[in-house]
């Protein structure tokens, strides 16, 4: 266990984060925070970043409009960003930040650009996720 991932989960810790699953061999966290609409979401301590990602919905009908909307979004966003997974069939949220000279602030913004984007964007995710 390195001295990044116990800095990662202090940082969690301070920041009211459950711990709901965490793997001290490969080194990653599964979070979530009660009214921030975050759960589910992964904490990966993948020196020398820390990757930082969570499914929103699965794609049932892949459409440019779709595709469109979520890379206008993405602009607005002011950490992370919406991505595909392998199979193109999940949209995630996901971010990188170094884990050498990682703070506390630089991680709260990331979480909180995503609680930011999940309570602005909600309608739209939840309308992504049925078509």
């Amino acid at each position: 266990m390195s001295a990044n991932f116990e800095k990662v989960k202090s940082f969690l810790l301070e920041l009211e984060f459950t711990l709901l699953h965490e793997d001290t061999q490969d080194e990653l966290f599964v979070v979530e925070k009660d009214g921030s609409g975050i759960a589910n979401l992964i904490i990966d301590c993948e020196d020398p970043i820390l990757i930082i990602e969570g499914v929103l919905f699965e794609v049932k009908n892949k459409s440019l409009e779709l595709f469109e909307k979520l890379l206008k979004k993405n602009r607005e966003i002011i950490h992370g960003a919406f991505v595909l997974d392998e199979s193109g069939t999940k949209v995630l949220y996901r971010d990188t930040l170094q884990l050498e000279n990682l703070d506390l602030n630089e991680l709260e913004g990331t979480l909180n650009s995503l609680e930011l984007l999940l309570s602005e964007y909600a309608a739209d995710i939840i309308e992504f996720s049925k078509n």
